[in-house]
């Protein structure tokens, strides 16, 4: 994707923040959408224009007037492990209403992030306490798969705060889960808005030896 209007769910995370500098930095014209109004300053100062909006809270037509007239979604937003209910109400329901908004929108372009091991037979026990996030964000991912959207599921290993290596391994390539840095998942945010082989794909990926464009080609995905 060349230059365009991006809009990033979650504006405030830790993935996010990472990944807004390099959006505009790629050219892109970065929006950020956040919840607590003190921390549109720390969004600001990345480059990308802070809005703020609980996206808890809204329904599907006022997301799709909050996306009208961009093209690309980046859905970084989360619970951040908070109580189970909050957990399904942001990771999988307003997920789920952010892309029907998409949909309606007519932004097809939408990028989720995720994590290695969602899928529905996750095999997370009901009664661990990682049990609502796996439900929420399984659900979310299975529902975006079913959508028209140009989608991409990033789904990254266990995530730590350490410098980019600018490295990944994919599961397509034999990655198993293991760890990354969230440095390095902002950059594959950036890099696959700009690869169309990235569209309709679950990518799991961890910290590896290939550079990340070379690991996001149509071979390398295969």
């Amino acid at each position: 994707m060349d230059e365009s209007r991006v809009l990033v769910m979650g504006g405030h995370g830790k993935v996010a923040l990472l990944a807004l500098p390099l959006l505009v930095e790629a050219g892109h014209e970065v929006t950020a959408v956040l919840r607590n109004p003190e921390h549109a300053a720390d969004v600001a100062e990345t480059g990308a224009k802070p809005l703020v909006a609980d996206v808890e809270q809204l329904g599907v037509e006022e997301l799709a007037t909050l996306f009208a007239g961009h093209d690309a979604i980046v859905w970084s937003a989360g619970a951040g492990g908070g109580s189970p209910s909050r957990t399904y109400a942001v990771d999988r329901d307003a997920a789920i209403r952010s892309m029907d908004a998409a949909a309606r929108a007519g932004v097809r372009r939408y990028v989720m992030v995720s994590y290695f091991g969602s899928q529905i037979d996750h095999g997370v026990p009901a009664e661990s306490s990682f049990f609502p996030y796996a439900e929420a964000k399984a659900a979310a991912d299975a529902h975006l798969a079913t959508t028209d959207l140009d989608w991409t599921v990033l789904a990254p290993s266990r995530l730590l705060d350490e410098p980019p290596t600018g490295r990944i391994e994919t599961a397509s390539q034999g990655a198993t889960a293991g760890s990354v840095s969230r440095a390095d998942v902002a950059a594959v945010v950036v890099h696959v808005l700009a690869e169309p082989a990235t569209i309709g794909r679950t990518i799991r990926f961890n910290t590896g030896a290939t550079p990340i464009p070379d690991a996001l080609t149509e071979s390398d995905l295969a």
